[in-house]
């Protein structure tokens, strides 16, 4: 299989990336999915993240109030520490137990994984190996344009959320192929149906990656 380390700060498109790669073929391994699907109503990781910051992050229907958790571990590290020492292990385990499924494949396969970019620039080794890193990339004025715009933030928040992520200039650094998105969806179509092609052209990681 071939191993697509997919990295973009908030705002970039990197869903919408992620999507047309899909559309192409690929397989994806979306690690916000595997995290909302641990955190269902009832689960054990669900459990023990409500033992740890309290009950009122379970909404009145029993799923999680992803609002209260953000708000508890934003600007606290030592929460934000405890909160991946919940739920990065399970997280891991599932995403090798679906790498595992397409072992051996032709499979492109794209790992969506939130920072991803910050390990690898910080010199961290990699926890899945990969064929290669793409990077979408967009100014942070757009970036903050879309996020305000389509998904509801107020530009304070926006820029916050921005500035507490890896700097664009350091992101850019580990890319082995960018995609620009600071112009339309057509021309994000075109950015994407090339960096497909890339990725086809690449190594084949074996498993476990």
């Amino acid at each position: 299989m071939i191993t697509i380390g997919l990295t973009g700060g908030i705002g970039s498109g990197k869903s919408t990336v992620a999507a047309g790669f899909v559309r192409r073929g690929a397989a994806l391994i979306d690690a916000d999915a595997i995290v909302r699907s641990l955190q269902a109503p009832s689960s054990p990781v669900l459990a023990e993240m409500a033992e740890r910051f309290g009950p009122h992050i379970i909404a009145s229907d029993g799923t999680l109030d992803r609002g209260a958790v953000a708000e508890l571990v934003f600007a606290d590290s030592e929460a934000l520490a405890d909160l991946n020492a919940i739920t990065h292990p399970p997280v891991g385990r599932e995403i090798r137990r679906q790498l595992g499924k397409l072992a051996g494949t032709e499979q492109i396969v794209v790992l969506d994984i939130p920072l991803l970019g910050e390990g690898l620039a910080n010199g961290q080794r990699p926890r899945y190996r990969t064929s290669g890193i793409l990077v979408v990339d967009t100014p942070v004025d757009l970036a903050i344009d879309r996020l305000v715009s389509a998904r509801g933030f107020s530009a304070e928040d926006a820029k916050a959320r921005i500035a507490a992520q890896l700097p664009r200039t350091e992101r850019l650094a580990i890319a082995d192929w960018i995609i620009d998105n600071s112009g339309g969806f057509d021309e994000l179509e075109v950015a994407i149906g090339a960096a497909f092609e890339w990725a086809a052209e690449l190594e084949h990681v074996e498993f476990p990656a």
